[in-house]
């Protein structure tokens, strides 16, 4: 049975996850962000249909709200438990959240950028190959898809071998939550994998990144 402990940290983790931030800030800047590009509620879509600024701050959002996840409950503020351990839940949490978000009527993103947060708060070293990981399939091919899959499936790797190893405290559940997590993120991106198949998906385009800076997210 789960103790209150666990199911507080599922609860604010799922609610922080939640927070539509990509919506949030595409309407700060007159956008639908579910009506243009790829429809998706996330940093890269709005990186390109709004702009850089808008963009990366919705990644920096994203990325903060998932580290809050795993970490609020250890400020002194709540202390009503000193475990880190906690933080396992949360990261899961914080990801359905976002990418089942009850403030968007369940119409969330993929749930990179808030794994990313996450991890920093409970798999530092998982957290850094995955992005040596990110860094190098994005480079080579210029699609995030490919880059984001690359992510999620370094994801059980690292922490299997972090484990083995002794480090982050040897947890196992660790290895658990990375395969859970690699599962959601390829889920997420069932629908580029198809488009990448096809041969139909698109690559980053730095002329798009740039074509709306115009706008700013600040307008009413």
């Amino acid at each position: 049975m789960l103790s209150v402990e666990t199911i507080a940290v599922l609860l604010v983790g799922y609610l922080l996850g939640s927070i539509p931030f990509a919506v949030i800030v595409a309407k700060r800047a007159g956008v639908d962000i579910f009506s243009v590009g790829s429809g998706n509620p996330g940093a890269t879509n709005v990186l390109r249909e709004v702009g850089k600024q808008a963009g990366y701050c919705v990644f920096v959002l994203d990325f903060l709200k998932g580290l809050a996840a795993t970490t609020w409950f250890l400020l002194p503020i709540f202390v009503f438990s000193e475990d880190p351990t906690l933080g396992l839940w949360g990261l899961p949490a914080a990801v359905l959240g976002h990418t089942f978000p009850v403030f968007s009527r369940f119409r969330g993103g993929k749930g990179v950028a808030s794994t990313m947060g996450g991890l920093l708060g409970v798999m530092p070293a998982s957290l850094i190959i995955g992005l040596v990981t990110w860094m190098i399939l994005f480079y080579f091919t210029r699609y995030v898809a490919v880059a984001s899959i690359g992510f999620g499936v370094s994801l059980p790797v690292s922490a299997l071998v972090v484990t083995m190893v002794g480090g982050e405290g040897s947890h196992w559940g660790k290895v658990v939550l990375a395969l859970l997590v690699m599962s959601l993120i390829t889920w997420r991106h069932r629908s580029n994998i198809v488009r990448l198949r096809e041969g139909t998906e698109n690559q980053f385009d730095r002329s798009n990144a740039s074509k709306s800076d115009t706008r700013t997210i600040f307008r009413h």
